[in-house]
C-alpha cells in the first residue's frame, strides 16, 4: 500500500572496491549506495536480514524508507532505484536508494495487476497482458504498490488501454493513453494439412481390402497333396 514508511539503519563505508563488497557480503552484509540530489553519493551497508525486512511485507517495493546512518539521528527519505540479486542464491548483492523530499513529487514504475473474470475467456478466448507496469507521477507517499485493471467486461476481440486504467487520486499515469495493457483473442485453431485428414471409411490408395485381390492378381495354385513337408516323393522302377 501507499504511505508506508520503515525505518532502516546503515552503516557508513568508506572503500567501494569489489573486494571490500565481497568482504561484506561474507559477513552478512550489503553495500549500497544512497543517491542525493546535488549532494552526491554516500556508499553503506545494511544486515541483509534487515534489508529484507525493510523491502517486503504490506509496503512493497514502494514505501518511503527512513535510512540513519550510526552516529546521527537525522533520517534521509529514500526510495528503491535499482537492487541487485544473486543468480544462484537467493540473496541480495547491492542496492541502490534514492533520496527525496517527501513534498516533492517522484516518478516510478507501478505493477498493473489483473483483476476479475473475461467474458471472453470464458468462452474460449486468449486472456494477454501486453504491458505489466506503467510509469507514474505521484508524491512519494502517495505511490501505489500496485494498479488493479478490472477486465470482467472483456469479450472475445477487446483491448484495455491506459485510459481504462483507474489510478487513485494524486497519481497521474505518464505514458501515452493509448498503450494496451491487455487483450482477448479468439482461441487459435490447429488444422492438420489435408493429406493427413481421412474421413471415416475412405479408403487409402494402394491399400487393398480384407478379402480381395488387387485387380490382374491370379489366385495361388492349391499344393499339391502328398507335398507337405517340402520333401519331394520318387517313384520306383
Amino acid at each position: 500500500m501507499a504511505g508506508e514508511r520503515v525505518k532502516l539503519q546503515v552503516k557508513e563505508r568508506e572503500s567501494r572496491g569489489s573486494a571490500e563488497s565481497r568482504r561484506l557480503r561474507a559477513r552478512g552484509l550489503v553495500p549500497g549506495v544512497l543517491y542525493g540530489k546535488g549532494k552526491g553519493a554516500h556508499p553503506f551497508c545494511v544486515e541483509e536480514r534487515e534489508l529484507r525486512r525493510a523491502l517486503t511485507g504490506d509496503h512493497g517495493l514502494h514505501a518511503i524508507l527512513d535510512i540513519v546512518f550510526d552516529g546521527q539521528k537525522t533520517a534521509h527519505h529514500a526510495v528503491l532505484k535499482e537492487y541487485q540479486l544473486d543468480p544462484v542464491r537467493p540473496r541480495l548483492l547491492h542496492i541502490d536508494l534514492h533520496e527525496v523530499r517527501l513534498d516533492q513529487p517522484i516518478h516510478a514504475q507501478v505493477v498493473v495487476e489483473l483483476v476479475g473474470e473475461s467474458e471472453g475467456v470464458k468462452e474460449g478466448g486468449v486472456l494477454t497482458q501486453v504491458a505489466r507496469q506503467v510509469n507514474v507521477e505521484a508524491l512519494p507517499m502517495d505511490v501505489p504498490d500496485h494498479l488493479e485493471l478490472d477486465i470482467s467486461g472483456m469479450a472475445i476481440g477487446d483491448s484495455m488501454r491506459l485510459s481504462d486504467l483507474r489510478v487513485p487520486e494524486g497519481v497521474k499515469p505518464l505514458d501515452d493513453p493509448e498503450t494496451v495493457l491487455a487483450t482477448v483473442t479468439p482461441p487459435t485453431k490447429v488444422e492438420l494439412p489435408e493429406e493427413f485428414v481421412e474421413e471415416e471409411g475412405e479408403e487409402v490408395e494402394g491399400e487393398v481390402p480384407e478379402g480381395e485381390l488387387p485387380e490382374g492378381a491370379a489366385e495361388a495354385p492349391a499344393e499339391p497333396e502328398g507335398e507337405a513337408g517340402g520333401e519331394a516323393q520318387t517313384t520306383e522302377g
